[in-house]
């Protein structure tokens, strides 16, 4: 990191004073260093940096050398789509550890052509290929897989028996990936669909709050891309507690791209959207990508833009929410110390010295005393209930002992409130249901109504009437009260009436086809023959209903899990991975200050 950030300095440096490297005098004819020129110029940063010359010196060499070498593979790449890559080899590997190691190659090529090329010119055995924290798979090409002309690709060593059990397990692995992604994305649909007919007994239901923990009224398309960004993010975090940051980095970047569908209002109002792109740029972190730093930095930024809007710009929004701003601070803390180490990669002392000066005066307030947080535990506190409420109290250990309680109140009235509001609304719907009415009608009117028995009624009624009326076309897919459910789920009429054909009026089967196709139904999908119907009975389809069912409850269930059960569980940080970081950029810029005093 401290090459990186001497070299940062130098370039801003030259790009200052308009300096090209690659040109005379400080390059020859024959691609060969201006040696005098090179040295004067070594000289004189060393002087106005205030470091070594020698240092300097290699260093403004390696930034000639790459760009001459840039130059020249640019150059070839234009003329015969060859590209250079640099090698970041194992330690023990290198000939010379100042010099960059390079290849050429065509990108079209796979990668186990590459990984051969590699261990031959450089007597490595086993190995395999990294770019940007990811393994580059062996059977597929370089440019699938995002490797471009002048990418740094790591070389790693591995054992015989662990290259064979990679090649087996990367495919398993690529897998297991994309198949938690899948189960995540639908289990999370399913609970985003759930309207609360169900009995809150037995079946779970998620609900988006504001910072007090009330319900937010969402349009339904919103609160549905809402509540797969926040499985998302939930699974992705679960996977950060693992340190299994490669696949976490793939869930929370699923959830980035599902936070994108909300409205600006929306993200405004939730800090959800700002904690998930510190965790992605804590995950660009410790998988030591920081050939994301562009991304990083803009990220960071998006961040800061958002806990702004959502806490106010002195968080006075969030003193007048929860009376306190003690828990939250640990998010800025993350966030300037992110911001220290980037400013520190790209050569700036000054300002990563400013923001960890920011960092290390909330480190000192939000580390909890242990001695206290024993004292609130003796009192029958959990150890998050004690660090929460230390951080909220300014560590007043009276003080943290009110709010705990207080909060457990609050929560507790808060659930209390809530579960009579959905029996109310079962009573409701299983009075409507009475009527002749399905269930699953009676809580879409009830929804549409604003809860308003008379309203939700006199919807039903209309839509019935609708129904009789205009869609004689229907019977041929199960009457019109099937095709009716699928209209209050949103979906167009033409679509609606195309799948519940499809699917021989199965209404549940034809609302998972919809929402697989995104309500709309391929050329190829309406071209299908609707299933036969010479061999089914009520009997026959009751096993098929009831097993998917059952799926669906595993899968929420599985889903869950990576939920915590307390909403502030994204405050609880132990601040022990920030406190290693921390101590490594003291080092870092204590080591540049020590020479310029």
């Amino acid at each position: 990191m401290a090459e990186q950030n001497t070299e940062a300095k130098l370039k801003n440096q030259l790009k200052q004073e308009k300096i090209q490297l690659w040109n005379p005098p400080y390059t020859e004819d024959d691609n060969q260093p201006g040696l005098r020129h090179m040295q004067e110029l070594a000289e004189r940063y060393a002087l106005l940096l205030c470091l070594q010359v020698s240092e300097v010196g290699g260093a403004l060499e390696a930034i000639r050398a790459q760009a001459v070498k840039r130059g020249k593979g640019n150059k070839t790449f234009r003329e015969t789509n060859v590209a250079t890559l640099e090698l970041l080899l194992p330690r023990d590997s290198r000939k010379d550890p100042k010099t960059k190691s390079h290849l050429e190659t065509r990108l079209d090529v796979l990668v186990q052509e590459v990984v051969d090329r590699i261990g031959e010119e450089f007597g490595l055995k086993s190995i395999k290929l990294i770019l940007n924290g990811k393994t580059l798979c062996v059977d597929q090409s370089l440019e699938t897989q995002g490797v471009k002309n002048h990418s740094k690709v790591m070389v790693l060593k591995v054992s015989d028996a662990e290259l064979k059990q990679q090649l087996s397990e990367e495919e398993e692995k690529k897998k297991n990936q994309n198949e938690s992604i899948q189960r995540t994305q639908k289990g999370f649909q399913i609970l985003s669909e759930r309207d609360g007919s169900e009995d809150p007994d037995t079946t779970p239901v998620l609900e988006i709050a504001d910072q007090r923990g009330n319900p937010l009224k969402i349009p339904h398309k919103e609160k549905k891309a809402l509540i797969l960004a926040m499985g998302f993010h939930e699974k992705g975090r679960s996977l950060m507690k693992k340190k299994q940051f490669d696949n976490a980095l793939c869930h929370l970047l699923q959830a980035d791209q599902q936070f994108s569908k909300c409205g600006s209002a929306l993200l405004s109002s939730v800090d959800n959207f700002a904690v998930l792109q510190l965790d992605i740029v804590w995950c660009y972190r410790a998988l030591e990508a920081l050939s994301c730093l562009d991304d990083g930095r803009s990220r960071l930024q998006r961040a800061e833009d958002c806990f702004l809007q959502c806490y106010g710009e002195q968080q006075q929004r969030l003193l007048m929410i929860k009376g306190n701003t003690g828990r939250e601070e640990v998010l800025f803390l993350r966030l300037y110390l992110l911001q220290s180490l980037l400013s520190y990669i790209e050569g700036n002392d000054a300002q990563a010295r400013h923001q960890l000066a920011k960092v290390e005066s909330l480190y000192s307030r939000l580390c909890p005393d242990s001695e206290k947080m024993d004292q609130l535990m003796t009192l029958g506190f959990s150890e998050r209930e004690a660090r929460l409420g230390l951080r909220a109290c300014q560590g007043d250990l009276q003080e943290a002992a009110i709010h705990i309680s207080n909060q457990r109140q609050e929560r507790e009235e808060l659930k209390q409130r809530e579960r009579q509001k959905r029996s109310r609304r079962m009573e409701v719907i299983s009075t409507l249901a009475e009527l002749g009415y399905s269930r699953r009608d009676a809580a879409t009117a009830l929804h549409h109504a604003d809860g308003d028995v008379d309203k939700a009624y006199a919807i039903l009624l209309d839509s019935a009437h609708a129904a009789q009326t205009t869609n004689n076309n229907a019977e041929g897919t199960g009457g019109p009260e099937r095709l009716q459910q699928l209209l209050y789920l949103g979906f167009d009429r033409d679509a609606s009436e195309a799948a519940l054909r499809l699917t021989g009026g199965d209404v549940q089967s034809a609302t998972q086809l919809l929402l697989d196709n995104q309500g709309v139904l391929s050329p190829e999908l309406l071209s299908m023959s609707p299933p036969s119907t010479s061999s089914s009975s009520p009997s026959s389809e009751e096993p098929s209903t009831s097993s998917t069912s059952t799926a669906d409850s595993e899968l929420v269930n599985e889903v869950l899990e990576d939920i915590s059960r307390h909403e502030e569980d994204y405050l609880d940080l132990t601040l022990d991975e920030e406190s290693e970081l921390i101590a490594t950029m003291k080092s870092y810029l204590s080591r540049g200050r020590a020479r310029t005093v």
